[in-house]
């Protein structure tokens, strides 16, 4: 199985930056992939993301940077996370870490979101927040 391009790019960008920024953002990315197929209806979404928008507003500039941490994105997460959505994001990690044999910094993230799914979970939560994030300001700016 080849690995795809973006894990390879991705594996150089980890390596390039030790820093914490870009681990973050690789951690982010890593959990929407692997929570791809996870099933949340639009409706359920808007509402989440409105609240946590709400949160993160009035944590001062809602244009900073998503903290895993951050009331914001643990809101989101608690109000999206149920039994069956956990386990789909933990079989994707399982599945995404089969593609990253040979990829030693994204092995090592990947490994580190599957000891840790509260972690995976408000990455993937943090995903969502962040698409809307970007699907708003585009509107803003079209």
């Amino acid at each position: 199985m080849q690995t795809p391009a973006w894990l390879t790019r991705l594996e150089e960008s980890l390596a390039a930056d030790e820093g914490t920024e870009t681990l973050a953002l690789a951690l982010i990315l890593l959990a929407s992939v692997a929570g791809a197929d996870i099933a949340i209806g639009d409706a359920e979404r808007r509402s989440a993301t409105r609240r946590a928008l709400l949160l993160l507003a009035a944590g001062g500039d809602p244009g900073r940077g998503l903290d895993l941490n951050g009331r914001a994105v643990t809101a989101i997460a608690d109000d999206l996370r149920t039994a069956d959505r956990q386990l789909s994001l933990e079989n994707g990690m399982r599945d995404l870490r089969q593609l990253c044999s040979g990829l030693p910094h994204v092995s090592e993230a990947v490994n580190g979101l599957v000891a840790a799914p509260d972690v995976a979970w408000r990455a993937y939560a943090a995903s969502l927040l962040a698409e809307d994030l970007a699907a708003d300001d585009a509107e803003e700016d079209g």
